[in-house]
């Protein structure tokens, strides 16, 4: 007998358990910012994730590497963050450079252009000198962050850094007829979408942004690792994608067709470069539908070429891992002969 009621009052405090971790999965798939507000906690502390102040002095000079580096011009005044850095390739700005605009990741909920991504790859600053040393002129654009902004915010802001860097092009010295617009992460989802917001005025107005540049003036696109398929997310991806969207996990199929762009290609998509390790499932996406509509592309998918599984945007290891290596070389390859 006092087995059957000890046996009863375990089940029955494993009932309450699974109840309670229910409840509040529930709960943080109702309201991610539950979850993803505690982690913002512990990145920032006291620090401001949104501020209408740049982080550091703005600073201009040679860097180590011998680049030329201008820091904290502000873009925007109409929402946080809209801060960019420019990297020149040497002191001699007067050389005509592609412009490449980068985006960094942190599941729009963290990250920064200084920083970069800090779930992925740890090199994201080191990918961005060696992208410049390579010949391109680096524009790092900074952007809001949840839980104050969501979609589509961080595309008004990249679209009003492409028209402030067109109205300060000579100033600047800016060759904006010869664009790049490469993010990763969340950057490279932005990326993704910007390429349709370019080349695709339904998905222009779908998304509620007017492009301040043309399809003319972008010559390539890259995506480093973007998730971009919400069905296929698990639920980690799904808190912070949907957090991002729209507060909540629980997407309407409108809200689906906005964010994921891959439903909107044209054949007048700009040329894209497209890197897939833990989203490799939405960069294969990603290519089929481009193939499909005539678009050239070019995917690296490491587990299906050489067997590995390389960690979320791993091109930013370029500088320690053969793999990431190859894939850098690839991408500057494909640029250079759709940057001219």
């Amino acid at each position: 007998m006092k087995q059957h009621r000890l046996l009863k009052t375990i089940g029955i405090i494993v009932i309450v358990a699974v109840a309670i971790a229910g409840a509040g999965t529930l709960a943080i798939a109702i309201h991610p910012q539950l979850a993803v507000g505690a982690i913002q906690k512990l990145m920032y502390r006291e620090n401001p994730v949104n501020t209408y102040s740049p982080l550091h002095k703005p600073s201009e000079g040679t860097t180590e590497s011998g680049q030329y580096k201008i820091t904290d011009r502000a873009y925007g005044k109409e929402y946080p963050n809209s801060y960019l850095d420019i990297t020149y390739p040497s002191r001699n700005r007067d050389d005509k450079h592609p412009t490449l605009f980068y985006f960094h990741g942190g599941g729009f909920f963290g990250g920064s252009k200084d920083m970069g991504d800090p779930m992925a790859a740890s090199e994201a600053t080191a990918l961005l000198d060696d992208l410049c040393a390579a010949g391109y002129t680096v524009v790092n654009v900074d952007y809001a962050l949840v839980p104050d902004y969501h979609f589509p915010v961080p595309l008004i802001q990249a679209n009003q850094a492409f028209a402030w860097a067109a109205k300060h092009a000579d100033a600047y010295h800016l060759d904006m007829d010869h664009v790049i617009i490469m993010g990763s992460s969340a950057g490279a989802i932005m990326a993704s979408q910007l390429g349709s917001v370019i080349s695709n005025s339904k998905y222009a107005d779908l998304i509620g942004v007017k492009p301040a540049l043309s399809a003319k003036q972008v010559k390539a696109v890259v995506i480093d690792d973007a998730p971009l398929d919400y069905d296929s997310f698990d639920f980690a991806c799904k808190l912070l994608i949907g957090n991002y969207v729209k507060g909540t996990t629980f997407l309407s199929k409108d809200d689906k067709s906005r964010y994921n762009n891959i439903l909107h290609v044209t054949g007048k998509y700009p040329p894209a470069f497209l890197l897939g390790s833990e989203y490799r499932v939405d960069m294969n996406e990603m290519h089929e539908a481009l193939d499909k509509v005539g678009v050239v592309n070019e995917l690296v998918d490491p587990l299906k070429e050489e067997g590995r599984t390389m960690p979320h945007c791993f091109v930013a290891e370029e500088r320690n891992d053969p793999t990431a290596r190859k894939a850098f070389d690839r991408l500057t390859d494909f640029l250079d002969s759709h940057s001219i």
